[in-house]
């Protein structure tokens, strides 16, 4: 029998297309976590061997890149690559921009007036995020940093950039400044896939300790997978006492690479199967895109959000819609 006689093919649940319609509906994708002003950056040479590097060597191999890049290298960057999400009908995006003493404050700079031109031509929310890639500690860093606030509309936080002793002195200090200047804090935490890492836990105790609530948001925390579920129920616990939220960046981790160290079994994603029964808010972003820390990624929101609901088994679609649309606008600070 050929094909062309085959009728009445069954009619089945296409849940991506309900994904995609409901996420129109509320407005379009939010992307709430990226690094856009290194966007672009991979050239072939890097396959020779950098782009393999441990995540501690990369922050220090786009030095040259950034050293190099003029102010209108990084606007084009930037531009271009919110022209591709505007198309993939992204509505509003969050990138940390690079502030340290290889970018100075081009990158910043060059990002800021791309904002408002994007406002301007496409209503276009683009929110801007500090890097601190060489920590804030240090006098020089930090005059840097505190010279630049105005730019930022969210203070950006990078912890281990100070080393791993004076975690707790970056959080401090991070903590303190947003408050002072009422803006949110997204914090980079738990990326290493491994239960050596407790930062969402302790950076949950310190916002209770700063009396900040509501206002800061944990970048990744994979590693809290990694932990046994009493610990798990703990930080969750913490967190939604702190207000704090979360940001999952799915394909930016799915690539952990296996060590020999003994844990439970896990994906090396944000665990939001767990989190948002526990009404804790997570938002989806994409991280890098076509860089040395993701070579082949392209910044589509759509497979983010595909590889994060296979990943973790979480077939909800009301919360899966939130996550790509309503939690990034709040993680944001562009909804209430």
């Amino acid at each position: 029998m050929g094909f062309g006689m085959i009728k009445n093919f069954p009619a089945y649940f296409d849940g991506l297309q309900v994904l995609s319609d409901k996420i129109e509906g509320l407005g379009g994708f939010v992307n709430a976590h990226s690094h856009l002003d290194r966007a672009y950056t991979v050239i072939g040479k890097d396959f020779e061997g950098t782009v393999e590097e441990y995540l501690f060597e990369k922050w220090k191999l786009v030095n040259k890149v950034k050293s190099d890049s003029s102010e209108e290298d990084y606007s084009n960057r930037i531009f271009n690559a919110c022209l591709k999400q505007i198309r993939d009908g992204v509505k509003a995006c969050l990138t940390f921009i690079d502030i340290d003493s290889h970018s100075e404050d081009r990158a910043i700079k060059a990002a800021y007036g791309v904002k408002n031109i994007l406002k301007d031509m496409y209503n276009f929310d683009l929110i801007l995020a500090s890097q601190t890639l060489e920590g804030v500690l240090n006098v020089e860093n930090r005059s840097l940093f505190e010279s630049n606030l105005e730019y930022f509309d969210i203070i950006g936080s990078l912890p281990k950039a100070d080393g791993e002793e004076n975690v707790e002195r970056h959080l401090e200090y991070m903590l303190g400044i947003s408050k002072d200047l009422n803006k949110r804090l997204h914090v980079h935490v738990d990326q290493l896939n491994t239960s050596d890492e407790n930062e969402t836990e302790t950076l949950a105790r310190m916002c209770i300790k700063a009396n900040y609530y509501d206002k800061v948001t944990a970048v990744h925390s994979i590693s809290l997978a990694a932990h046994e579920k009493s610990y798990r129920e703990k930080v969750y616990s913490l967190s939604k006492d702190a207000g704090l939220s979360f940001v999952t960046c799915p394909s930016a981790w799915i690539d952990h690479r296996r060590t020999e160290k003994m844990s439970v079994t896990h994906n090396s994603v944000t665990p939001i199967d767990e989190m948002i029964p526990r009404g804790l808010t997570v938002a989806l972003g994409t991280d890098n895109i076509h860089d040395i820390y993701k070579p082949f990624s392209d910044g589509d929101m759509f497979f983010e959000l595909r590889v994060l609901l296979e990943s973790t088994h979480f077939y909800n679609i009301d919360e899966l819609t939130k996550i790509a649309t309503e939690n990034g606008r709040k993680v944001l600070g562009l909804l209430s």
